[in-house]
């Protein structure tokens, strides 16, 4: 069966096509691209990453994403035959969650044996060629360069396994899980499962200590060959020839690996939220724009926010993908402080699985349960003297907030970093609830303008009359609930 996997990914064919995809799952990507003064951007390689999202007859969810570098190779083969080796029946209902957690494990080793085993040959023709004694000629160079290409590059994963109902995360590298939970009272909880392992983890760096490997110089260096992190899939160079490495040359046995951490189980009775998992590329460029401080608040409050607006989990995720893109342009384009660490960034993934957690259905806002209520508004139009109005959506929506572990802060709470500084909504406070307005964006930004210079006579109650139109407001709050509460509330006209 191995030989047949290898032959059919050698073939750049995937028989993962014909699985199910899962219907609860949406996914948004954006290639990597580097900024040049004027704010135009080049891509300066093929997108490397990948993913995975099937659901299987038996009701076993797999999700994956997987960050490949130095060429696609890797993730795809991770992709596909971490699928194979998951969902052909190896899982049942009747396993414990260590059994589980084993074939999790197992199925990670395969992964790394099997794709070391696709690049046998062409490592023995390299090693070959690049023994000869002779001056290589321009031939056997362009061989030899060849070769390498085939043979380099690695993958990191980050991999969802939902089974009786309960989650498990296997992580190999610098990619993220997030878990976000909605209570009853409308208040999301999040929870990162696991930690990244990089330079930084002091788990990772006891481990390389233990090997013999000098951790101070790495945690120092930041990188191993070019990369944070400290487990990979593939990458022949620190797996194989990792002696001939510096930073590595001390190790008594393999220091780059690929085990998986695994996190879980998790039981999603009664839950209701969404599971995310994100690529290091979408990490990173949040991260430069924003600080690293509230990249897992920030991510959430967007998802909450495109979950209440859109009507496919495809379009939730592409446009969170797209706003962070955005924003990491914007602080490039600002000339502010962080602008140098967001002259570019690489690829980016964001997968999405929601947990009994509703979409938009056309009555609901941007803020999560909101309610629409339309309210018209004049404006005037520089070329033309008529006299029009545009009609808005005041938003009246129910009260949410973010809980990160134990601590508990309100998304539009003073001094919290927004999603983005150009946010579609704009907030309204009055003294009995919280409002927000929206619109679309006028073409030459002055869509609304203030009144003419003969400004409005009282009538004889001494009343001015009303700039903005809330008579549609009024009737359909009126109809919700109840004209008694219009009156009690102070809602309608006085």
């Amino acid at each position: 069966m191995a030989a047949q996997r290898r032959n059919l990914m050698q073939n750049h064919q995937s028989w993962t096509d014909d699985l199910p995809i899962c219907q609860l799952c949406g996914v948004g990507t954006a290639p990597n691209c580097v900024y040049e003064p004027d704010g135009k951007s080049t891509q300066s390689h093929p997108n490397e990453d990948t993913h995975l999202r099937f659901r299987s007859e038996d009701c076993c969810s797999l999700y994956g994403v997987f960050n490949g570098y130095d060429g696609s190779r890797v993730a795809s083969f991770a992709s596909q035959c971490l699928t194979a080796e998951l969902l052909l029946e190896q899982l049942n209902s009747t396993h414990t969650d260590a059994d589980v957690r084993r074939i999790l494990t197992q199925a990670f080793e395969v992964v790394e044996k099997s794709y070391l085993h696709t690049i046998d040959d062409a490592l023995a023709e390299k090693a070959n060629l690049s023994s000869y004694m002779l001056p290589h000629s321009e031939k056997v160079q362009e061989r030899l360069k060849e070769l390498e290409q085939e043979v380099s590059g690695g993958a990191t994963a980050i991999v969802a396994l939902i089974l009786n109902n309960k989650l498990y995360i296997a992580n190999v590298g610098t990619n993220r899980a997030l878990l976000c939970k909605t209570s009853t009272d409308g208040q999301n909880q999040f929870f990162q499962l696991g930690r990244p392992h990089n330079t930084d983890n002091e788990d990772e760096l006891q481990r390389l200590t233990a090997l013999g490997v000098d951790s101070a110089r790495v945690r120092q260096a930041g990188q191993i060959s070019g990369h944070s992190s400290t487990r990979r899939l593939g990458d022949y160079r620190v797996k194989i020839n990792y002696s001939d490495i510096d930073l590595l040359s001390t190790a008594k046995m393999r220091p780059i690996i690929a085990e998986p951490e695994i996190h879980g189980s998790q039981s999603l009775d009664n839950v209701t939220g969404f599971l995310l998992l994100m690529s290091e590329g979408l990490i990173d460029a949040l991260e430069s724009a924003h600080g690293p401080e509230h990249v897992n608040k920030e991510i959430i409050a967007m998802v909450a926010a495109e979950l209440a607006q859109q009507t496919t989990l495809e379009a939730v995720a592409q446009s969170v993908v797209d706003r962070v893109k955005r924003l990491h342009h914007d602080v490039y384009m600002s000339g502010r402080q962080r602008a140098t660490l967001c002259s570019c960034h690489e690829d980016m993934t964001l997968l999405i699985r929601t947990l009994n957690y509703p979409l938009a259905d056309g009555v609901l806002t941007p803020t999560q349960g909101g309610r629409i209520y339309p309210v018209s508004v004049p404006y005037s139009n520089s070329q033309s003297t008529s006299k029009t109005s545009v009609t808005l959506s005041l938003v009246m929506p129910s009260q949410s907030t973010l809980t990160n572990g134990t601590n508990t802060a309100s998304t539009l709470e003073e001094g919290t970093p927004t999603p983005g500084s150009q946010s579609p909504t704009a907030t309204l406070q009055s003294t009995n609830t919280q409002t927000q307005s929206s619109s679309s964006s006028s073409g030459d930004g002055s869509l609304f303008r203030q009144r003419g210079s003969q400004a409005a006579q009282p009538d004889e109650t001494g009343r001015v009359p009303p700039y903005v139109d809330f008579s549609q407001f009024y009737r359909l709050w009126g109809t919700d609930h109840g004209e008694s509460q219009i009156a009690q509330g102070g809602l309608g006209p006085q």
